[in-house]
């Protein structure tokens, strides 16, 4: 007779609780945690499976303080006097691999930057990604154009290349898709389909500072890449951002128009303003805090990567539980966020705000993810503006309300959960503390019932 063998999430997928009650007396050790189904959840009065802190960020450079007080000794303080953001510009172009760099304001600032630059004007329509911060639609807002959102394919957390051309129309003039989480898109798809329509490509690579794409940092497949080194970021600064490309005469008109509208490069004209600006200039103590933050830079990255294979490999075992999945030709992500999705029906239905603070009672800081943002309020506020009635009309802006249907980001934003960056910066052992938390979590789910 042939024994059958079974796994453990075999077994507890397939077993009903009422078999399983029977089955507390045998312990099911994770990494070096033994706990059995009767276990009670620290949510429900238990111990918690962690009691330590996690890794803390942003982390300061010493080193870093006298380049910055001589800076300010100085008192060239001011952009156009010395070459503190011109250096950091050279190193960042350098470690992304562009020929050309700008540092901003802000990675805000940045898109509206590149979106200016790509010829994106008031009555423009722009393919955007709906998983994401809300500042890459408030940038094609700032530029009066109209954002059209694409479908987010759930598995990956991105835009679905397959979504984009029944979203095009004559008004269509860029394409801006995310590297949400720092997963690379399929851009090799997106440029296809741009290069086919007449479209610039603007990647939002605000959170994608290492993520590799058949063999190139995302931010340098479109016509231009935005970054950003608000504080939460791989290379934070407080605030902070960066335009990166290929294209001289795109980028001398990124300069010029974060500059005022200043002349710069090719960018002439009859006075020394020749075209439209605004002041989003990049500070020179923001440029000396990257500069020392780089420092760093490869070796974290190495370490996020290490741990969140490792949690890729564990927590795709426990029912229900279901990592992002690269897209063909992504070889690595820059895990902003490490992302999950939750699959509440191998939870006994248990809503995933019930479940997001159990695994918290735990001692693991897991949060959800973007919410439905492309039915978000200051949308709305803007389809109602005189400026965009007037712009695009009442029947347009009716069409666009009708076509705001996005099912599979709709089921994305109900399933998601994330880690935060910074703890992908722990230990081996830290990592599987957060496997055995959401384990214990689901061998005992019955106690969150009710």
């Amino acid at each position: 007779m042939t024994t059958a063998k079974f796994t453990r999430r075999q077994v507890l997928a397939t077993t009903s609780a009422g078999a399983i009650a029977t089955m507390a007396g045998w312990p099911l050790t994770a990494f070096g945690s033994s706990f059995s189904v009767k276990d009670k959840l620290a949510l429900t009065g238990g111990n918690p499976v962690r009691t330590a802190d996690w890794p803390d960020w942003p982390i300061w450079d010493e080193s870093a303080e006298k380049s910055i007080v001589d800076m300010y000794r100085s008192g060239k303080w001011y952009r156009a006097w010395g070459n503190y953001c011109q250096d950091f510009e050279k190193q960042y172009a350098e470690l992304i691999g562009a020929k050309r760099c700008l540092a901003t304001a802000s990675g805000t600032t940045a898109l509206m930057i590149a979106l200016h630059a790509a010829g994106v004007d008031a009555g423009d329509e722009v393919l955007v990604s709906p998983y994401t911060f809300i500042a890459t639609y408030n940038a094609v807002f700032a530029a009066k154009a109209l954002p059209v959102f694409v479908d987010t394919d759930p598995e990956t957390f991105l835009m679905d290349p397959g979504k984009i051309e029944e979203r095009i129309t004559d008004r269509t003039s860029a394409i801006l898709p995310v590297h949400i989480y720092g997963l690379p898109c399929d851009m090799e798809a997106i440029n296809s389909i741009a290069k086919n329509n007449g479209l610039k490509v603007i990647e939002d690579a605000c959170q994608a500072w290492s993520a590799k794409y058949k063999g190139k940092n995302a931010g340098l497949w479109g016509d231009l890449g935005c970054f950003s080194f608000q504080n939460s970021k791989h290379l934070p600064a407080g605030e902070g951002g960066a335009v990166v490309g290929n294209d001289d005469h795109m980028m001398d008109l990124c300069t010029s128009y974060h500059n005022c509208g200043t002349r710069f490069g090719s960018i002439e004209g009859p006075s020394n303003y020749p075209v439209r600006g605004l002041n989003f200039r990049m500070q020179h103590v923001q440029a000396l805090i990257l500069q020392s933050q780089m420092k760093r830079f490869f070796s974290d990255a190495a370490t996020r990567e290490e741990n969140a294979r490792h949690l890729d490999g564990k927590l795709k075992d426990i029912p229900g539980i279901k990592p992002y999945k690269l897209v063909s030709g992504a070889e690595a992500s820059a895990y902003h966020l490490y992302p999950f999705r939750y699959i509440k029906q191998e939870f006994n239905n248990i809503p995933r705000d019930k479940f997001l603070k159990a695994v918290q009672a735990e001692g693991i800081p897991l949060s959800n993810g973007y919410g439905p943002q492309n039915s978000d309020g200051l949308i709305e506020e803007a389809l109602s503006s005189k400026g965009y009635k007037r712009i695009y009309g009442v029947k347009r802006l009716k069409e666009w309300r009708e076509e705001n249907v996005l099912p599979g980001n709709d089921q994305l934003c109900e399933e998601s959960c994330t880690l935060y960056q910074s703890v992908l910066l722990g230990t081996r052992k830290d990592m599987d503390d957060i496997v055995n938390a959401i384990t214990k979590v689901y061998e005992n789910r019955e106690q969150l019932l009710g």
